[in-house]
């Protein structure tokens, strides 16, 4: 490494009266762009001085100086605007005119934001709309990139470095899927309508949490467990999580899989079913309290936690009596009077027993609801929903890509951006020395 002296004389107006801690940190504050500034533009001129003395002493004859650029080049840092009007020089060989300073930093061209000036303001778009990101970059920092830079940001990043990897090597043995309603919009605004988008997660086992393994727009059940065999070790996968919506029973769940259906949506869902089946309100209430008698409704995850793996017999009988409550309840609503909710009921009697099998089989409990993929994702459709109200397909693909990294997987991160930055090596600071004398 070489070493560069920088002698940066700094002189302040200190007010006699009235000075404050907070009045020192506010004024270092205000005076750092500059600053910043001046100092990056030192370091500049010494690179590039040494970069074009390397060329001429490596072929005199080939490179010829040609003075400065016209005009100065702006770039925007994570600390305000730098200016540097670059040194030019003429290659005699090709008759170009070639940057040393440029060439020599990989300084890349038509480009004011500089990554590192983007990472608050993209940070702050996983959670706000791009122009709230924006306005509260700018009101923190003073500076900022405008919500287009943002979006531009935010899909570049996401189209280089936001691909899902591969999970092959991690030994996920539960799957959790959910899906919801989003509005998308094509070019020039045009409303395109509602289409579904689906996530799923996955689990390594039982009391290990649930992490995101994929995001979809618009792709059916099928697709998506044809992208899903590609990237997890599908095989391996013992338990299914659902709220039952349609065709992800028939296109998930393999041969080696059972399924666990959500008690929460179940229970939920029986009142809309038997009004289809022409049951008002009133006329619904005995078959709703039928249901509460059932004791597999009443349990959470919580109280399921409190059930020691001895109590094998307490577990056995609330399964028989969950099981009793089911079939007193399909014995109650007549197939041919109410055949909606019995076939409903019955195939959530078939698919809610999983979690009593489970723990009679490996004394150990999984979930009993979806409520885990509802929380992890209530902050996700909030902001898809609420803030950003349509989006393109792609465009919240990317931005999903990107808050599966702040949201879920935050220690991801600052390696997002170590990757996006392209740091190679860093100048370091190997020396600080600090005098003052009153003048």
């Amino acid at each position: 490494m070489d070493e560069l002296e920088i002698k940066l004389v700094l002189q302040f107006s200190v007010p006699k009266d009235g000075l404050t801690v907070n009045g020192i940190f506010q004024g270092l504050e205000e005076q750092a762009p500059e600053i910043l500034s001046t100092l990056t533009q030192g370091i500049f001129q010494a690179l590039e001085e040494q970069a074009i003395q390397s060329l001429t002493e490596s072929d005199p004859e080939r490179y010829q100086k040609n003075g400065h650029q016209s005009t100065s080049r702006q770039m925007k840092t994570f600390f305000g605007t730098v200016g540097y009007r670059l040194r030019q020089m003429i290659d005699n060989q090709t008759g170009k005119k070639i940057y040393p300073l440029a060439q020599t930093l990989d300084w890349l061209p038509y480009r004011r934001y500089q990554p590192g000036a983007l990472e608050p303001g993209v940070g702050l778009a996983m959670h706000l709309s791009y122009r709230q990101a924006s306005s509260e970059g700018q009101r923190i920092q003073g500076h900022g990139p405008s919500k287009s830079t943002l979006h531009r940001a935010v899909q570049e990043l996401a189209e280089r470095l936001g691909k899902w990897p591969y999970f092959k090597q991690r030994p996920f043995r539960f799957l959790m899927v959910d899906g919801t309603k989003v509005h998308l919009q094509g070019r020039k605004g045009k409303d395109l309508g509602q289409t579904e988008m689906r996530w799923a997660l996955a689990s390594v086992g039982p009391g290990k949490p649930f992490e995101p393994v994929g995001f979809w727009i618009g792709k059916s059940w099928a697709a998506i467990r044809q992208d899903l065999e590609k990237r997890l070790t599908y095989g391996n996968l013992e338990v299914l999580f659902s709220d039952g919506g349609p065709g992800v029973e028939e296109n998930l769940l393999a041969p080696c899989m059972r399924l666990q259906r959500c008690l929460w949506h179940g229970k939920r869902d029986f009142p809309y079913i038997l009004y289809q089946d022409g049951l008002k309100k009133a006329q619904q209430e005995p078959f709703k309290e039928l249901l509460k008698t059932i004791p597999a409704f009443g349990l959470t995850d919580p109280h399921l936690e409190q059930i020691d793996s001895q109590d094998y017999s307490q577990v056995q009988e609330l399964a028989q009596q969950t099981r009793q409550g089911f079939e007193g309840l399909l014995k109650a609503l007549n197939p041919q009077k109410y055949p909606k909710a019995h076939t409903y009921l019955d195939n959530l009697y078939q698919n809610t027993m999983t979690f009593f099998d489970y723990f009679l089989e490996n004394k150990k409990w999984i979930p009993l609801t979806t409520n885990a993929i509802e929380s992890a994702f209530s902050r996700v459709t909030n902001r898809i929903k609420s803030i950003g109200k349509r989006w393109s397909d792609h465009g919240l693909l990317n931005w999903l890509m990107l808050a599966f990294r702040k949201i879920f997987k935050p220690k991801l991160w600052p390696k997002l951006w170590s990757q996006f930055l392209n740091v190679n090596r860093k100048i370091e600071l190997t020396s600080l020395k600090i005098s003052y004398a009153w003048l």
